[in-house]
């Protein structure tokens, strides 16, 4: 009999502190330039937070294969520009506000690039909105990184590049991925991450909306500019809920 499938032997499940030196490992497959995960900052995530961290696991290799961290925070105590630090804290996570808060905001997402493709970032995105829908969240929100705008920086601005992506005429590999799994654009953030040449610091600022609870309103202040020509815009009305 053939070996199953990646995406058939790969669950998903909560981040245990077992798991903090592969996450570690799939942190530097992935970004092999940039510092991974610390035992401090995973550590924090699982006293504030732990229903939010999850962990992919190959079931066949017993290895790490992909990951997510998130929190909850009071959207109203933040702009939509600002940075990846300080939504997180500097990836602590100590504003993590479940009482007041209504938005999971999603600090990261990574996939071992060698299994890209095969359904490990569906599953995650899925256990995220499972979370939302069990938690009575209003939505999901967090900064898309603009993966390939380096190569397209001569030639026109982030904003033009994220509308390119939104129709489809440039893939990028996170923001499609993104928009593929249902959601939306809401701005595009300069200097949200600090220190990545490939996006040269952009993101865009995208949301997911909790269908049990979603309103007409919740969606009226998104740009139609981000909008999909086939995408049903919701009718302007009340300021989105906080």
């Amino acid at each position: 009999m053939s070996d199953p499938r990646p995406d058939d032997r790969v669950f998903v499940r909560n981040t245990h502190a077992h798991d903090f030196a592969r996450i570690a490992d799939l942190c530097r497959r992935v970004y092999p330039d940039t510092r991974p995960w610390t035992p401090e900052q995973l550590g924090s995530h699982l006293r504030v937070f732990p229903e939010g961290q999850f962990v992919a696991i190959d079931r066949q290799e017993d290895q790490v294969v992909g990951m997510c961290a998130s929190l909850i925070v009071l959207w109203d105590r933040y702009d939509m520009l600002d940075s990846w630090e300080d939504f997180t804290v500097d990836g602590m996570f100590t504003n993590h506000d479940p009482q007041r808060g209504r938005t999971l905001y999603g600090a990261e997402v990574l996939v071992d690039p060698t299994l890209q493709g095969h359904g490990i970032g569906g599953k995650l995105y899925a256990a995220r909105r499972e979370l939302v829908e069990r938690l009575g969240l209003l939505r999901i929100r967090g900064g898309a990184r603009l993966r390939t705008y380096h190569l397209h920086a001569r030639r026109m601005s982030a904003t033009d590049y994220v509308i390119k992506v939104v129709h489809g005429v440039i893939d990028d590999q996170t923001l499609s991925f993104q928009l593929h799994e249902g959601f939306h654009v809401l701005a595009v953030v300069p200097h949200y991450l600090s220190d990545d040449p490939d996006s040269l610091g952009y993101a865009a600022l995208i949301e997911w909306l909790n269908p049990l609870l979603v309103e007409p309103h919740h969606s009226a202040d998104r740009p139609t500019r981000f909008l999909h020509k086939d995408a049903v815009t919701a009718p302007k009305g009340a300021p989105p809920q906080r």
